[in-house]
Order: structure tokens, then C-alpha cells, then sequence
């Protein structure tokens, strides 16, 4: 148990050890994380914030814009977030538990047990959660009904993703993803990518593949898993996302993130970001980037360019993120909160 938490926390890249630092200050800062938490909860502030550039690529010139950031409590340690029209559900990683909020207002709606899970998934009527054992949990309707479990054979299963047919999940120790029936689980394929698969991201067609350790990223053609091409990115390739156009990814140890070209995977920008970026969301217009350890921030990005806009404080340790349709969402693991960001200005 304590190496497979280790290797969660830590992510561990080759003999480079880069991650360990920001993981491993997850477990060992849980009390100093609810102390300094406890300012956040229940916040709701208003904030007007100029654009800002920290380092990197300079902000634009813009007029200050307002948002309103609200954070509440979910949990302990919450890593993976899911919009499913209406709720935002999240794993609470150390309280071993799936969490579903009412997106409108915040309101905790149901807490469902599960061992460690990680991240999580929603194909339109039914969540699917992976866990650090090797299995991918179905549950289904408010009750989250057991639906069925499949066990991949591997000790770890990280990043998931529902392409509007099939599941797709990274299995990190497996250097592989596997493909899965909605239906019942079914494997459908195992594919191999680089070392490490991480996180996942859809374009209409296609599934793209961070590896973590080999820093790459593998394009798959989602119809038959063929892999059409493996192309660098920065290093320690994790979270990505789709913009509409181009595929963005948030480099952990590079402190960047990096836009690709969809049709070939030429790297078409860097942008610096804050340090240990996460996870990647797209609102229509911006991307925004979870910085980890110790920036504990949120950055927006203007996607067309890769310009930063701003720079937003959250909880401690962001992870996930995902936009809803109206605000931006945010797992703040070490704070065992999660942030709701939203616009209230043109």
C-alpha cells in the first residue's frame, strides 16, 4: 500500500525524480493543508484581478476582468472531477469515497463509498471511477448503483475519458490504455503507447495520450485504437485537452505547457505557467492550468495565443479542473475543497 501511494503521490519519472517534492509535501502537509483551508472554506469573494504574468509569456493588455471564486468543503482529498449536465462528482482519494454536487449551488447531493479512487468519467448515465488497485468502477443514477467492476490486471489505473461511444483509460504501470464497452465492460482493445500513460483527451476522432516518463504524447485513431504517431512534449507530460483546434498539455516538471498541432502533433507554442501544472480545462476561449506545489493557483490563458490573462488563487494543491458550461471547477486536494470560478463581468 505505502509504495502504491507513493507512486501516486509521486509519479515517479525514471531516476529524474522530479514529482516526489509536490507529491509527496500532499501527504505531508495534510495538517498544515486544513489549517491554512480553513480560510478558504465556505469563501465566497469577488475578485478583481488585473492580468498578470508571474514569468513566461508577458499578460495581455487588457481591462481588468471579475470573477467570483467560491470554495467549498468535499471530503479530504479530492483529486478527480466530472460534469454530468446538471453535478459535479469527485474522488476523494484518502476518504475513499465519490462525492456528487449540485453545480448550481454547491450543495453536497450524496457521498458513495469507493477504494482510493482517482479519476472519474461520465458517459451520459452512469460514472466511471479508476482506483489505484486496477479496477474501473460503473455506478449508475443518483444512488450510484453498482453496476460492475472490471479489473484490468494491473496495479494502477490513472486518467479516464468517455469518447460518446467507449471508456478509455491510462494504465501507468501497464504502458498502455485500454478501450471498454459502455455496455458491460467488455475490453475492447489494449493499446500500447510511451511509458507511463497518464491522462487522456478526445478531439472528435482521435484519443490523445500524455506519457509521463518518456515525455511524449501518443495520438490513437479512436475507431480501432492504431496508433498513428508518438510526438515529444515537455517534461512530464499530464493533463490535456482539446481546444476545438489543437491539443494543449500541462508539463509538469517543465513548469509549461504546450500547444500541439491536431493533424501532426508539431509543437506549435510553449507557454510558462506556475510550477507543477496539472490538469488543462477549455472554456470556449481560454485554457486554464492547475498549478500544483507550492503555487496552489489557477491560470487562464488565451488559447488562440497561449498569452496569460491571469492568475487566480484557489485552494491548496489544485488538481483536476473541468468547465461546466459557466464556471470552471477545481479539485483542491490539499485543502479537501473544491473552487467554482465564474464570471460576473463581460
Amino acid at each position: 500500500m505505502t509504495s502504491n501511494v507513493l507512486q501516486i503521490m509521486g509519479r515517479l519519472a525514471g531516476s529524474a525524480i522530479v514529482s516526489p517534492i509536490p507529491r509527496t509535501s500532499r501527504m505531508n502537509s495534510k495538517g498544515s493543508a486544513l489549517v491554512r483551508g480553513i480560510v478558504t472554506l465556505f469563501a465566497v469573494v469577488t475578485l478583481s484581478l488585473a492580468s498578470t504574468a508571474l514569468s513566461g509569456l508577458p499578460a495581455a493588455g487588457q481591462a481588468p476582468d471579475s470573477f467570483s471564486i467560491e470554495t467549498l468543503p468535499v471530503g479530504s482529498s479530492p483529486i478527480g472531477l466530472a460534469f454530468d449536465g446538471a453535478n459535479i462528482w469527485t474522488t476523494d482519494f484518502f476518504g475513499n469515497a465519490v462525492i456528487k454536487v449540485r453545480a448550481s449551488d454547491g450543495v453536497i447531493l450524496g457521498t458513495y463509498g469507493l477504494f482510493g479512487p482517482l479519476f472519474v468519467a461520465y458517459d451520459g448515465a452512469s460514472v466511471w471511477v479508476t482506483n489505484e488497485v486496477g479496477d474501473v468502477t460503473k455506478r449508475r443514477g443518483s444512488g450510484l448503483t453498482h453496476e460492475l467492476t472490471v479489473d484490468l490486471g494491473t496495479s494502477q489505473l490513472w486518467g479516464i475519458i468517455f469518447d460518446g461511444t467507449s471508456i478509455w483509460v491510462a494504465a501507468p504501470v501497464a504502458n498502455c490504455v485500454y478501450k471498454l464497452r459502455v455496455s458491460d465492460g467488455e475490453i475492447l482493445g489494449t493499446y500500447f503507447v510511451g511509458q507511463q500513460p497518464n491522462h487522456l483527451a478526445f478531439d472528435g476522432a482521435n484519443i490523445w495520450v500524455t506519457n509521463l516518463r518518456d515525455n511524449t504524447v501518443s495520438k490513437l485513431q479512436a475507431s480501432d485504437g492504431q496508433l498513428l504517431f508518438t510526438v515529444p512534449a515537455g517534461t512530464n507530460p499530464s493533463g490535456i485537452v482539446f481546444d476545438g483546434h489543437e491539443i494543449w498539455v500541462a508539463n509538469e516538471a517543465a513548469h509549461s505547457v504546450t500547444k500541439l498541432r491536431r493533424t501532426d502533433g508539431a509543437i506549435l507554442a510553449t507557454a510558462r505557467v506556475g510550477q507543477n501544472p496539472q490538469q488543462l480545462a477549455f472554456d470556449g476561449t481560454n485554457i486554464w492550468v492547475t498549478n500544483y506545489y507550492p503555487n496552489s493557483t489557477v491560470m487562464r490563458l488565451r488559447a488562440h495565443d497561449g498569452v496569460r490573462q491571469n492568475t487566480y488563487g484557489t485552494g491548496i494543491d489544485p488538481e483536476d479542473i473541468l468547465f461546466d458550461g459557466t464556471s470552471i471547477w477545481v479539485a483542491n486536494y490539499g485543502s479537501g475543497t473544491v473552487s467554482k470560478i465564474t464570471r460576473t463581468s463581460p
